[in-house]
């Protein structure tokens, strides 16, 4: 469980055009990942002690519980005192063996101090000594202990320095302090690790607001320092977890973020061989939950730290699932702070994003948010398939907004530039992707008109792009290109000022880098905040043509299956309350063309989502319909006439007959 933390405070987190960011994507389905395996390692790799355990007796012949899988290692308290024949001491173990028995009581003391030298517990102060916890139960699922305290801040660490921890564990009513004379450093150990961590701060971007005039005696800046600005932060709570099945373990191969936590036995013993050795119990000091938000930054103001701890047993393969995605993480912070650019991008503040939405999300909410992101992967790639179809069967222009398509080349490339103005870290595969839609839309424009480069005199630039029909256009696509242009006429009415309100708003109170920044900014803005006005256009050529025949419906039913998806996102990811509102655009869309398909059901002179019938089969559909019909009501009439003569011709027969006689 991850401790008790304070609630984090609101994020923005970094937006892509209408929808989740791809980053924030991968990094939910990854979690859907971890909880699998989570489930079934807890299925079928338990903490059942029963089968990862045994009994042997000690020197005085008690009975002792110690951990199974020992191999030929035999226990600690079985050592011997001298190697075989031949055998060569190996100073690096090869591998290692538990040396405490389970279920053996331990007495904990920690220490915090601004230096790494230890220093005789008798002579730290009191107030220092923040933990002293008896008889804690090595190997006990079912232990588990809270500390709260609070101590105060020594100078050293109040200038940038570092708080450090010192952990005296051994089996309870042995001394635990190494200078102490009778210290048995087969019963206890000591060792130091660090209680505060050094981040590295973001470089602030400087803006200014372009409207402020430049004072001519204004000071110079004082000149920041050109590598990364790093300083050090605490964070209240940890937890304290043994690890009491790690079992025998190879030294020389261990992950080192697992190896960091390993403490080998300090006399250096070896087994009869010479390569195999033991380690002192597993003691994790577990910052996994720990958010950079909590954090406070040290320094001479900060005179009195709290501090939590849980002490518990911690099952081992946890342990390493943890340690290494943690030590994952930091190795991004760190390679990021010196320039080093990771596989993926970022500089894994995109984890702490992770870390934030387990520890603030309802576990149910969170639950469905994973699964349903495997199914926004699905649709988007479905999506992206039919959209494609759609266009290269297309037969005509029926119904398609060119000016629409354009519109959202101009979008797209909009986020583009902004994503490598303001976010230095952004990953590659995000500005591929981005990079992907800007051409999907430019080779659907090639497939309604053909784009060609067409002198232009008495122009500034001589040459222009002209967008030109690939064929004689029919009466219903003419009126499509007419329709489209009176949609854009009222469409620009409503956009264009608001998009001029709010370029003069950002420009009188917002700061900006550069002016060509506050033009990205603006724009992007206005892109998040009503980019659904570029399907407008295509709403209303429907309601002109009464049909949506035309619409790629297999694709637009996956973009909305996925807005909703994204909806669900917005309630669950901390984002700018622009963007939060940006995902319910889509939603209005889909109602309206739901409204549209529902009153205009069957339309047989339009085509269809995959460019089949249109104009000229229909009408030959229905002009085959109508010879037909009047071919089966021309053999009607001729079968009744001829049941007409044949009765006539019956009765002239039969008068003339009676004549006769």
């Amino acid at each position: 469980m991850p401790p008790n933390a304070p609630a984090a405070p609101a994020a923005g987190a970094q937006a892509e055009q209408g929808g989740l960011s791809p980053m924030i994507k991968s990094a939910l389905q990854g979690l859907a990942i971890f909880f699998a395996m989570q489930f079934f390692m807890g299925k079928f790799m338990g903490t059942n002690n029963a089968a990862t355990t045994t009994t042997t007796t000690d020197e005085s012949g008690a009975v002792i519980t110690v951990p199974a899988n020992t191999a030929a290692i035999p226990p600690f308290h079985a050592r011997p005192d001298h190697l075989d024949v031949g055998a060569v001491y190996s100073p690096i173990p090869q591998r290692i063996a538990p040396m405490w028995p389970l279920n053996t009581p331990l007495d904990i003391t920690i220490v915090v101090s601004p230096s790494f030298v230890m220093e005789p517990l008798a002579k730290v102060p009191k107030e220092r000594r923040v933990v002293d916890e008896m008889a804690f139960v090595y190997g006990d699922y079912n232990e588990n202990r809270v500390i709260d305290t609070s101590f105060a801040v020594p100078k050293e660490v109040q200038n940038n320095g570092t708080l450090w921890g010192h952990f005296y564990v051994g089996i309870s009513g042995s001394k635990l302090d190494p200078s102490t004379p009778g210290y048995d450093p087969s019963k206890a150990y000591h060792y130091v690790h660090p209680l505060t961590q050094y981040i590295v701060q973001k470089k602030v971007k400087k803006t200014k607001n372009l409207l402020a005039a430049v004072e001519e005696d204004e000071e110079v800046e004082e000149e920041l320092p050109t590598g990364p600005i790093i300083t050090s932060h605490y964070h209240p709570n940890f937890t304290m977890s043994f690890i009491p099945d790690s079992g025998v373990m190879q030294f020389p191969t261990l992950h080192p973020a697992v190896r960091q936590y390993v403490r080998l036995e300090a006399t250096g013993a070896r087994d009869a061989t010479g390569q195999n050795g033991w380690y002192y119990p597993v003691l994790f000091i577990n910052t996994f939950w720990q958010l950079r938000t909590h954090m406070t930054t040290l320094n001479s103001t900060v005179t009195r730290l709290p501090l939590h701890i849980n002490l518990n047993n911690f099952a081992n393969w946890k342990f390493s699932l943890i340690a290494s995605v943690d030590e994952g993480a930091k190795q991004a912070s760190r390679n990021a702070a010196q320039g080093i650019s990771s596989p993926g991008g970022g500089d894994g503040s995109e984890f702490e994003m992770i870390k934030e939405i387990l520890l603030d999300t309802n576990p149910w909410l969170l639950g469905t948010t994973v699964v349903v992101s495997i199914f926004h992967m699905v649709f988007e790639m479905l999506a992206f398939k039919s959209d494609i179809s759609h266009y290269r069967n297309k037969k005509n222009n029926v119904g398609i907004s060119v000016r629409s398509i354009l519109g959202n080349v101009f979008m797209q490339a909009v986020i583009f530039l902004y994503l490598l103005d303001n976010n230095e870290n952004t990953s590659w595969m995000i500005l591929f992707s981005q990079g992907m839609g800007i051409l999907l839309e430019f080779w659907k424009i090639t497939t309604v008109v053909n784009v060609r480069i067409r002198d232009a005199p008495g122009s500034i630039i001589p040459y222009r792009i002209a967008f030109e029909d690939k064929h004689v256009l029919s009466d219903t696509e003419e009126k499509t290109k007419e329709y489209d242009a009176v949609a854009f006429k009222y469409l620009y009415m409503v956009a264009v000022p608001l998009l001029f309100a709010y370029a003069g708003y950002s420009l009188y109170y917002e700061t900006h880098k550069s002016w060509y920044s506050f033009v990205i900014a603006t724009l992007v803005g206005s892109v998040y905040a009503y980019g659904f006005l570029m399907m407008v256009p295509s709403l209303y050529i429907n309601y002109r043509l009464k049909s949506v025949a035309h619409m790629p419906a297999r694709a637009m039913t996956y973009k909305f299956l996925n807005t909703f998806i994204d909806d669900l996102f917005a309630f669950t990811i901390k984002m700018p309350t622009l963007h939060r509102l940006a995902t319910l655009r889509d939603d209005v869309i889909f109602f309206v063309y739901l409204y549209q398909s529902w009153k205009y059901k069957v339309d047989y002179t339009r085509v269809n989502e995959f460019g089949q019938g249109g104009d000229e089969d229909a009408v030959v559909v229905v002009e085959g319909e109508k010879k037909a019909i009047e071919s089966a009501d021309a053999a009607e009439e001729a079968k009744k006439a001829d049941a007409g003569v044949a009765k006539v011709t019956g009765s002239e027969k039969k008068g003339g007959a009676t004549k006769r006689k």
